[in-house]
């Protein structure tokens, strides 16, 4: 996502991208919901290996996804 505050941007804008970030999000929560499972899997058949931090270290990511989700919401709903 490009550097630019939300604030700047016009409400269209914000809405356009509130829909791609819960399209994208929606769609990494199930990929890392997979990928945790498939782990547990792997650990139990083969043991722990360091690909096994994958899901763990992806984490942040949607944490900071959904930060940004909470400030479009919040700067839509000061716009009202």
């Amino acid at each position: 996502m490009k550097d630019t505050k939300f604030s700047d941007m016009t409400t269209e804008e914000l809405i356009k991208n509130q829909k791609t970030l819960k399209t994208v999000n929606t769609i990494f929560c199930v990929v890392l919901f997979m990928l945790f499972v498939l782990n547990l899997f792997i650990v139990f058949m083969k043991g722990f290996s360091a690909m096994n931090i994958i899901p763990i270290a992806l984490l942040p990511i949607l944490f900071l996804n959904i930060k940004n989700l909470k400030e479009i919401k919040k700067e839509l709903e000061s716009r009202e």
